[in-house]
């Protein structure tokens, strides 16, 4: 066996789960620290937060008197309250037999039902806070386009002729005006593909026509995880030349190009750092959230354009960002929401639920593409968490949430003998949900 060669895999390996641990712990974290924060703003005592299970490496007691630990197994974490048993949020009936009123009052199980439920909430609410902020961070960092159209940067592209330059203003793309970027994409819209365009920009105070490529070349902006082409092994940044043989000068000639493939191998040349390069793969079926709730399926290679430049931006303003950030957060809510409807009716495949096999390997994906692309998906995956905690299963902060609503009509707390059954079995729906996610990770395509 050539051990020198499992090296390279075995790296990859390696940066996949570090990746998926590295974001993993950042959303646990802040889910758990949610928990803690709110109980202990409404008297209920902490005793561990501990990020991992099992063997403690580090510890540390606050003044407070919660032990804050790091544990050998980083693929979880949990608060444990005064009062519980476990973990899991047993309740230690022996424990608050012997303790008098006041104590109890600082337990889990002896707080005010008010406390109790703003405690749960608020693991999958702070969830949501993150994605929140995280989205709205980095649209305020990203900055908003300027009008009209000014470039920022170019894009390195093999061109025949590149006469536009950063700082350029495009008042015009061929007989066109673009004086926003509505107007510029209904330029390019009703522009035939082309090796050379005709712009019109406005340089040094006067206007001037220069000729550049296609306002949107086949140039790869970003890869979806698990996809034809980065399997394939095409990278950001890589132009597409020719897909079997035929010339490509505009993206949409790609897009095209891969609808009409029937899913057949296609031989793309492409364009990195001034060598071609080739490359084979064949498109895929995935199914697409629509804007209206509902899903279509494409034939996709994975890959996304844009413009030939980068827009010259301006910071937006810090409301507006988090205003962005919210809308970003509901609008993958609402996809996650309208996903495992269509899966559960049969509309789309159940391969689109992935476990922690699909999940670390996007993860190692998007670190991959750059830090700002990881930042992203964590936020991506901390919305999917809130919501899936969300959910009303018992042993799932939703499922307790019922409990508590249950309580707060009828004026008495579940029968504890019908709660741990109720316990018993989410914990058995959530094993087999986790069973079949994992079996999608290996059985599906």
């Amino acid at each position: 066996m050539d051990i020198l060669g499992l090296i390279p895999s075995f790296g990859n390996i390696l940066y996949t789960v570090g990746a998926f641990v590295l974001a993993l712990s950042v959303i646990v974290a802040v889910h758990e620290f949610g928990h803690y924060i709110v109980g202990r703003w409404s008297g209920i005592h902490a005793e561990v937060f501990s990020l991992g299970f099992g063997p403690v490496l580090l510890s540390r007691e606050d003044r407070f008197g919660t032990r804050w630990q790091i544990a050998a197994l980083p693929f979880g974490g949990y608060v444990k309250f005064l009062g519980d048993a476990n973990a899991a949020s047993g309740m230690d009936a022996e424990l608050l037999r012997e303790i008098d009123d006041e104590t109890r009052r600082h337990t889990m199980h002896g707080a005010p039902l008010w406390a109790r439920a703003a405690t749960v909430a608020a693991g999958p609410v702070f969830n949501f806070i993150l994605s929140i902020l995280v989205f709205g961070a980095i649209l305020f960092f990203r900055g908003e386009a300027i009008e009209p159209p000014t470039i920022g940067t170019l894009k390195p592209v093999p061109a025949q002729a590149m006469g536009l330059a950063p700082g350029d203003e495009i008042a015009a793309i061929g007989d066109r005006p673009t004086p926003d970027y509505a107007a510029l994409y209904a330029a390019t819209a009703a522009l035939p593909p082309a090796a050379v365009v005709d712009y019109t920009v406005r340089r040094d105070g006067a206007e001037q026509v220069v000729q550049g490529p296609y306002p949107f070349p086949p140039v790869i902006d970003a890869l979806q995880p698990g996809s034809a082409a980065m399997d394939a092994g095409l990278e950001v940044g890589d132009v597409i030349l020719s897909v079997d043989g035929k010339p490509v000068t505009a993206f949409r000639q790609l897009q095209e190009m891969v609808r009409q493939s029937s899913g057949e191998v296609m031989q793309l040349r492409v364009w990195r750092d001034g060598k071609e390069l080739e490359f084979a793969l064949a498109p895929r079926r995935v199914d697409l959230p629509l804007p209206d709730g509902g899903f279509e399926t494409r034939l996709l290679i994975g890959m996304t354009g844009g413009l030939l430049f980068t827009p010259e931006t301006r910071t937006p303003g810090a409301l507006a960002s988090l205003a962005a950030g919210a809308q970003q957060t509901l609008f993958i809510t609402r996809s996650s929401l309208s996903g495992l409807y269509h899966m559960v009716t049969g509309a789309i495949s159940s391969c689109n639920l992935r476990g922690p096999l699909g999940i670390a390997e996007t993860s190692g994906a998007m670190a991959s593409q750059g830090t700002q692309s990881f930042i992203w998906f964590i936020a991506v995956l901390s919305t999917a968490v809130g919501l899936m905690n969300l959910f009303p299963i018992p042993v799932l902060d939703g499922g307790h949430l019922v409990f508590h609503a249950y309580e707060a009509v009828t004026g008495r707390a579940p029968n504890e003998r019908v709660m741990s059954i109720l316990l018993s079995l989410g914990l058995a729906v959530l094993l087999t949900f986790m069973v079949f996610a994992l079996s999608n990770d290996i059985l599906c395509p």
